[in-house]
């Protein structure tokens, strides 16, 4: 019976010899070999651009900031000492420091933005001003309203503060569409005249 030999990430072509390590790599990166960081980013790139983006978020940043993880990588590999941990987890915590610099540096950056914007903005009339000029004239406007005749004032109220069109109010009051315009011109005239608002 044939035995299906099953070749490991680590084995050799004959799935005796074990391929070179990411540390083995991280070392000839360090002697400036252009080879070794290829295989080495072709090995880990899937993985570390998978932690920058689960933190990030943002494909596009995603990218950018492994890019600069590799480039880091080529710069600084002469740094890695395999004594104090394996070469993954030595580019999976410059992978993670990196990432967490750059949503700092978003952050940073939107508070700046927010700050500029409070500072540059000049609000173009004084709230409270406003709401007590509002609240007079509401005021004002009840008080005309109070000299209208009882059917003016309907007229007035379904019309222009309920938002009824004039064959709804018709309907409602339970009168012709012309008297209902009649009652409204003529209570209009009415609120014009007391509120003292030319035409």
């Amino acid at each position: 019976m044939l035995r299906t030999v099953t070749r490991s990430r680590d084995d050799d072509v004959d799935g005796t010899t074990p391929i070179t390590t990411s540390e083995d790599l991280l070392g000839r990166i360090a002697q400036g070999d252009q080879a070794a960081f290829a295989e080495l980013y072709d090995r880990t790139a899937p993985r570390v651009f998978g932690l920058v983006k689960r933190l990030l978020r943002d494909h596009a940043q995603s990218e950018e900031v492994t890019q600069e993880i590799f480039l880091e990588i080529w710069q600084t590999a002469t740094r890695y000492e395999p004594a104090k941990g394996g070469a993954i987890s030595w580019m999976l915590t410059m992978t993670h420091r990196r990432a967490v610099d750059r949503i700092r540096a978003s952050q940073a950056s939107r508070d700046r933005d927010t700050r500029i914007g409070i500072r540059d903005y000049a609000p173009e009339f004084d709230s409270v001003a406003e709401n007590v000029e509002v609240q007079i004239e509401s005021e004002r406007v009840k008080v005309a309203m109070m000299r209208l005749t009882e059917l003016q004032r309907q007229a007035v109220q379904l019309a222009y503060f309920g938002g009824y069109s004039h064959s709804e109010v018709s309907a409602m009051l339970k009168v012709p569409i012309g008297t209902v315009k009649t009652r409204l011109r003529d209570g209009m005239i009415r609120l014009r005249d007391e509120l003292g608002v030319t035409s």
